[in-house]
């Protein structure tokens, strides 16, 4: 999680560059390196804002920890996720273990994820900056103009590349079936972080007609599709 989860996905690009050494094309290369790239970059980010960042310090220690969790839950909870973090990168492991050579398809997803990934990047150095600035303002700025959670969108477009890049690939029902797991995962865990974070904010800002204005006329998630809340107002206390 945090941290871990840029690292894990970073490993599981170079571990697959060093499982199919034999079987590498231009093209498998090229997506193994957008998931090392995306989870070293996404990984020094979490690591530079926990370290340093103290407006992000409170909202952890508001948000409360793991610390009194016991141990067998966390071991269910990291075994959990590395299963999750496997399905997530299962599309490019199945062009690689399934031998396919088609070149377009995969091109045209690992071009989307890189994209993902910076805009991910850029929303996340927009938001820091914004920040600092401001500490007790929401980021409105930049991508943020675009949607409210332009690094959520990022991270969205980084893992519909991904699995649109092993559409050609995939072989019978349950390899199919583990790549859309790992898709609707990330789209269910992206909406729900979107959906706790406005509830965040509502609560610190929703009496500024600025932010109200802001969440109003902003899609939340996705620029251009007219969704601007996942939070009813009456239920943020």
């Amino acid at each position: 999680m945090s941290v871990g989860y840029g690292l894990a996905i970073a490993c599981a690009g170079v571990t697959l560059l060093v499982m199919f050494i034999p079987s590498l094309s231009a093209v498998t290369i090229i997506q193994c390196a957008v998931l090392v790239f995306y989870g070293l970059r996404l990984a020094s980010f979490l690591l530079r804002r926990e370290m340093k960042s103290a407006a992000y310090r409170r909202v952890l220690s508001s948000a409360g920890g793991t610390a009194d969790v016991p141990l067998p839950v966390k071991v269910c909870m990291w075994l959990f996720m590395g299963v999750l973090y496997a399905i997530q990168v299962s599309p490019v492991f199945y062009r690689l273990y399934n031998g396919s050579t088609d070149t377009a398809v995969p091109l045209i997803g690992a071009a989307i994820s890189l994209a993902g990934a910076l805009i991910e990047m850029i929303a996340d150095i927009q938001k820091s900056e914004q920040k600092k600035a401001n500490p007790d303002r929401v980021a409105m700025e930049g991508l943020y103009k675009i949607c409210r959670c332009p690094n959520y969108f990022g991270e969205l477009l980084m893992w519909t590349g991904v699995t649109l890049g092993g559409i050609t690939a995939y072989h019978g029902i349950g390899q199919w079936l583990f790549a859309a797991i790992g898709f609707i995962a990330i789209c269910v865990i992206m909406f729900d972080g979107a959906k706790r974070l406005e509830k965040r904010q509502m609560k610190r800002c929703g009496n500024d007609p600025e932010y109200i204005h802001y969440c109003d006329t902003t899609p939340i998630i996705i620029p251009g599709v007219p969704v601007y809340h996942l939070v009813r107002k009456e239920d943020v206390q």
